[in-house]
């Protein structure tokens, strides 16, 4: 960790806020109106390379029974990050994340750390890489995917998002395996397994275009970590 970063990890929260947000980055996702606010993220680089992405909001806020008067929603995907990677599922690390109320208004910032290596299945279908996969290593793919969306159905936790764009490889030395999930701004609990499950399935089945191969992989990963094959 540069000496940099280091030090803006050990800011008080509401100096750090300042010092976060003054860090010199680039569009990569333009900010939009939404949940009537704005939100955007940017492409931030350390001193020593690292790669990190900071998201923006103004009074981007969600409202459920718990706050009906509405709360940022970094403040939702912070504790899903968090939550889920207690769970044994990959997603990025949470280097900060923090709001504030400014003339009446939520401020709001979330960065996160970029997973290095790894690439969304979307993009790694779109250029044709599963093409020189071997029949074992797709197998094991899915496999795995279907693990870890039954570890996180089983805790009644719904990525709420989840399509191929959203989900991350990485296929590391010997064909190691490693799997992630991205944008978890939607993620939350339910109050059933198979309401988690049933709605994160029924959207991947609709944004993906898997044959056979995969969908059989992944059923068998699920089943080998909940007992019971996926929920559609």
């Amino acid at each position: 960790m540069s000496s940099a970063l280091a030090s803006l990890l050990e800011l008080p929260s509401a100096e750090a806020f300042d010092r976060w947000l003054a860090e010199p980055g680039e569009w990569v996702e333009e900010p939009n109106e939404r949940r009537g606010g704005m939100s955007g993220v940017q492409r931030m680089r350390t001193s020593d390379g690292r790669l990190l992405y900071r998201k923006q909001q103004i009074d981007h806020c969600y409202r459920d029974w718990q706050h009906p008067f509405g709360e940022p929603t970094v403040l939702r995907e912070q504790r899903a990050l968090e939550a889920f990677a207690a769970l044994g599922v990959g997603v990025p690390q949470v280097m900060f994340c923090a709001t504030r109320r400014q003339q009446g208004r939520w401020q709001a910032l979330l960065v996160t750390a970029a997973l290095d290596g790894f690439d969304s299945l979307e993009a790694i279908y779109a250029r044709g890489e599963p093409l020189a996969w071997s029949e074992s290593l797709r197998q094991r793919i899915f496999q795995q995917l279907g693990n870890l969306l039954a570890r996180l159905h089983q805790a009644r936790w719904q990525h709420g998002c989840l399509y191929p764009k959203h989900i991350f490889l990485r296929i590391g030395a010997g064909e190691q395996v490693e799997l992630a999930l991205l944008d978890l701004e939607k993620s939350r609990r339910r109050f059933s397994v198979r309401g988690a499950a049933r709605h994160d399935v029924r959207q991947l089945r609709r944004h993906s275009s898997w044959g056979e191969l995969e969908w059989s992989a992944l059923n068998y990963g699920y089943l080998e970590v909940s007992g019971h094959g996926i929920e559609e």
